[in-house]
């Protein structure tokens, strides 16, 4: 008898998961990113801590956003990288959602779990999926519908989605505010979808409700001393250039001299230098010179003498804003000023905000531009809000470019789920037990919302299946009473582009875990030691 023994392919070092063993682990990691951010589904959706490590070590941030907790975790399972990945895109994509998606995600593999125990193969259950979701979408279609030739009623409907989307933040104690403040700067942007026009300042101090839109642009600088601080009719020169004179740039060299009046003269020509380039700066006729570099004081001072307003360190989110708002260039050579477009805007004046004073750009060229100041007692509040305010522009931006409005509050994940159901009910084999499991894994959104309110998710989600089976489509959850109700007149109302979002996103991230069954992780790099030769 002649014992063979097991060929290995792989690397001592390299690990292998197959089959069921692979198929586990990626259930097992997707469901445990789902249940961590779960509790933090619908308007009673509570917040986590995240606290950092490393060089910011100690940086806390409470948020109840998907996309920034998943972010923020660090997942070695690859499944859960998928899932985080997914959310990414989603918050990416539309703004919001994030929460829903790896939610919807994690438990159509709950589903598909129990399926594979029952001995249906994965093909299977992905080709149930791809009829149920075909179902699903063209029952969110139809129970869609579109206000945008009705200015007025285009606008309740965007007040409704801010409303339905900052329920769920901390920004929900003043919804009404900030859903009014949103929908004022998505309307400036006159179908545009570039939110850069859009500019949000943080400032601690005051409450949330003190937070307001100003319909110029603010730089959060000062301008030089003995310098003007208003200028009307403002010519802006922006650049990214270096200004400073107190180092002798003679790179790589050693300089000896034989007494200090050497280094005298070296300092003198450096400045003559620099006096020539501010000469060059000022043929162009500007009346404001701001620059991303630092401004040193004796070109700042050239700049006073000449009645200029000289904005230095302009952080480069900043400048760039700046140049897109004012119609300027950012330039960094400027031997041809016949070739360089300045910027230009009514006014440039101090505003004083909290304890802080910021220049104030009134009149900009690009008439869309605005900043929302968001006041707050802590730097925690203020980045949550940040947050929030930032998911309902993306979602009212993307409601603008594609204006068909749903019903949120559970009640388009159960008209889904029911249409689904009414489907499987006609197909025949082992793929109408699949979609039976994905209108399941959508009746989980509506169970989710209500378990985090405190109320009774089993009661709830058996009346709004009813109500939706009789044709009730506009029945949804209510968690301000803890029963169902219509929620066309609550006014709880959703972007059709989010939901369908949400809906294609997670199944095709689970089609893509489900579809695993071997997990290879290479064996790590050795590093070679070279010991020299004996």
């Amino acid at each position: 008898m002649v014992s063979l023994n097991p060929v290995r392919v792989l690397k001592y070092d390299a690990e292998e998961e197959k089959a069921e063993i692979a198929r586990l682990s990626s259930f097992i990691g997707a469901t445990a990113i789902g249940d961590l951010v779960k509790s933090t589904l619908g308007p009673k959706g509570m917040d986590k801590i995240l606290i950092s490590s490393g060089r910011s070590a100690g940086q806390v941030e409470v948020t109840n956003d998907g996309a920034t907790i998943l972010k923020s975790v660090g997942v070695d399972n690859p499944a859960a990288k998928i899932l985080v990945d997914m959310s990414k895109v989603q918050d990416d994509e539309v703004g919001d959602g994030t929460t829903s998606v790896t939610v919807l995600a994690s438990e159509l593999l709950k589903e598909a779990e129990k399926l594979i125990e029952q001995k249906i193969h994965p093909q299977t259950i992905i080709a149930g999926w791809r009829k149920a979701i075909e179902v699903a979408r063209n029952a969110l279609h139809l129970a869609s519908y579109d206000n945008s030739a009705n200015s007025d009623k285009f606008k309740e409907d965007l007040m409704n989605i801010a409303r339905t989307t900052l329920s769920s933040k901390i920004l929900s104690h003043y919804k009404e505010h900030f859903s009014k403040l949103a929908v004022d700067a998505v309307f400036r942007l006159k179908g545009s979808s570039d939110l850069q026009s859009i500019q949000i300042i943080k400032k601690k101090g005051g409450t949330l409700e003190d937070s307001f839109l100003d319909d110029g642009f603010l730089l959060d600088k000062k301008v030089g001393i003995h310098q003007p601080k208003r200028i009307e009719n403002a010519l802006i020169l922006i650049a990214n250039t270096p200004m400073d004179t107190d180092k002798i740039k003679v790179f790589g060299s050693h300089i000896k001299v034989d007494s200090m009046a050497k280094i005298a003269e070296l300092e003198s020509a450096e400045k003559e230098k620099m006096k020539d380039k501010v000469n060059k700066i000022l043929k162009h006729n500007c009346n404001v010179f701001i620059n991303r570099q630092l401004i040193y004081n004796y070109p700042e001072q050239l700049f006073a003498d000449a009645g200029v307003m000289a904005i230095e360190h302009a952080d480069f989110d900043g400048i760039e804003r700046l140049a897109l708002v004012t119609g300027g260039e950012i330039v960094s050579t400027f031997d041809n000023p016949e070739m360089v477009k300045l910027g230009k805007c009514d006014v440039i004046e101090q505003v004083m905000i909290g304890e802080d004073i910021l220049l104030r750009f009134g009149g900009v060229a690009l008439g869309e531009a605005c900043t929302i100041i968001i006041r707050g007692a802590t730097q925690q509040i203020i980045d949550e809000a940040e947050r929030s305010i930032h998911d309902a522009l993306c979602v009212l931006t993307a409601t603008v470019k594609e204006s068909r409005i749903v019903f949120g509050g559970g009640c388009s994940e159960m008209l889904m789920a029911v249409a689904v159901s009414n489907e499987a009910v006609k197909t025949a084999g082992k793929e109408a037990v699949a979609m039976e499991a994905f209108s399941r894994a959508l009746q989980q959104l509506p169970t989710t919302i209500a378990d985090n309110a405190g109320y009774d998710s089993a009661q709830l989600v058996s009346e709004l299946r009813a109500a939706h089976v009789n044709g009730k489509n506009t029945m949804g959850l209510d968690m301000e009473k803890g029963q169902i109700g219509d929620v066309k007149q609550l006014g709880i109302t959703e972007s059709f582009v989010v939901k369908r979002q949400v809906l294609l996103s997670a199944v095709e991230a689970a089609e893509m875990i489900l579809r695993v069954d071997n997990i290879i992780k290479c064996a790590p790099r050795k590093r070679v030691e070279d010991r020299g030769h004996c």
